[in-house]
């Protein structure tokens, strides 16, 4: 997606209302706006983290889920999800699953930078090894998700705060433990 694609706005309630330019929806007063992210697992189970590009509006240089994107106005969510894994990664995808339909939030980045997304988040496998795009991903590995899990819980500061929120509900991190059950052992 370039900076001239548009993004689908959305009301309150998750309803489309309108389009905008991608470059104009990443501000200090960021609109609500449709979004996805994935996370990809290999043949051996392990996930893909992505470190985002230094050029990148929002997080740049942070460590995040396997790749996140807009789909376009008219286009399925999951054919952008399609989309996104080949441009940033090169890789093709299968037994993609939706995880958390309802998945929604806000961040503000240190430049103030705010993300507001309705952001469905999926779930995918791939034989593929990454062919990362410079101009999204300047590092990636595949790491056993529990131990990110661990990883996010001490150190949520080091990630997107997409990616700890997400993991916070996905039991992909926690050896299929919720979250809360998870703090309450420690």
């Amino acid at each position: 997606m370039s900076d001239t694609d548009e993004v689908v706005l959305l009301d309150d309630e998750g309803r489309a209302i309108g389009t905008a330019p991608k470059s104009s929806v990443h501000g200090t007063d960021t609109a609500l706006h449709l979004a996805f992210s994935c996370h990809v697992l290999n043949e051996d189970g392990k996930v893909l983290v992505t470190r985002r590009a230094l050029s990148k509006t929002t997080w740049p240089g942070v460590w995040s889920n396997s790749f996140c994107g807009h789909p376009r106005p008219a286009e399925p969510v999951l054919s952008a999800v399609h989309r996104r894994a080949e441009f940033e990664l090169g890789i093709t995808l299968t037994d993609i699953e939706l995880a958390l339909p309802l998945f929604r939030y806000r961040a503000v980045d240190t430049s103030g930078i705010v993300e507001y997304e309705v952001c469905p988040v999926y779930t995918a496998r791939t034989t593929d090894e990454p062919v990362l795009n410079p101009l999204e991903v300047v590092d990636a590995m595949w790491v056993d998700p529990v131990d990110l899990g661990t990883s996010l819980t001490a150190t949520p500061w080091a990630f997107s705060p997409w990616l700890v929120l997400q993991a916070e509900q996905l039991h992909l991190f926690d050896s299929g433990r919720p979250a809360l059950q998870r703090r309450q052992a420690s």
